[in-house]
């Protein structure tokens, strides 16, 4: 289980941040984390993976607390960030390799994930090349399958979907069903409004720092679509 408990973060000599941001997902929930740009999504996630440290609250994954024991946390977590930021020296094997040596994984564990992920976002040939020479698509695909060899308990991605093609993003939809029918826990970030009505069960969506909706999918889109719901508690229209 993830627990966030009444965690606030604020920037020194500005206002902006978040407060008091709760939720509690389960093994199996894919939670959708959307709001309109600058409400607050990137310093939440931020704060969830420990490259922020906030203010107040605490963050609780299977008993493991943030702040407590980071480390112990940090392991069972795999990060998707919206700029994918990597070595851009290092060829896409070695760049896997150095991530799998940082999660300890067994050789034998190590290539049987990879070869089934660099099969699945066709970078079987690219893996050979200089990440300088990628795309940002192809850095997002080799971000994603660095993610995923460790078999995560929680699967973080923020807006996931950017700069993905169709292929890639087929596979990355059905790879979080499949991860989530298996147990691990995904909050992911995103703008694309139809697809994470079909994919999630659970929704949050920040305003302006505030959590303003905080439910299951199913309860929220019963009567409107998801973006009809979105534009309920974000719009600043009058009628």
């Amino acid at each position: 289980m993830l627990s966030i408990k009444n965690v606030s973060k604020t920037y020194k000599g500005s206002h902006k941040g978040v407060k008091n941001v709760s939720l509690t997902l389960q093994q199996g929930d894919i939670c959708a984390f959307i709001g309109a740009n600058g409400a607050g999504k990137t310093t939440t996630i931020k704060s969830i993976v420990g490259i922020h440290s906030f203010d107040q609250g605490d963050i609780t994954l299977f008993d493991t607390k943030l702040n407590e024991n980071p480390e112990q946390f940090k392991a069972m977590i795999g990060y998707s960030p919206d700029t994918p930021t990597v070595y851009p020296h290092m060829t896409g094997k070695a760049y896997i390799e150095l991530i799998a040596s940082l999660y300890k994984l067994e050789e034998e564990e190590l290539n049987k994930s990879l070869a089934y992920l660099l099969k699945e976002l066709e970078f079987e040939s690219a893996v050979h090349e200089l990440v300088s020479s990628y795309s940002h698509g192809m850095k997002q695909r080799l971000v994603l399958i660095s993610l995923f060899i460790h078999n995560p308990r929680l699967i973080i991605l923020d807006e996931p979907f950017v700069g993905l093609d169709p292929n890639a993003t087929h596979f990355l939809i059905h790879e979080m069903k499949n991860r989530a029918k298996k147990g691990a826990i995904i909050l992911y970030s995103t703008h694309v409004l139809e697809v994470a009505e079909k994919v999630c069960n659970k929704l949050m969506i920040l305003n302006q720092g505030e959590v303003v909706v905080n439910d299951t999918m199913q309860n929220i889109t019963e009567h409107a679509s998801l973006y009809e719901r979105f534009r309920e508690v974000t719009s600043h229209e009058t009628s």
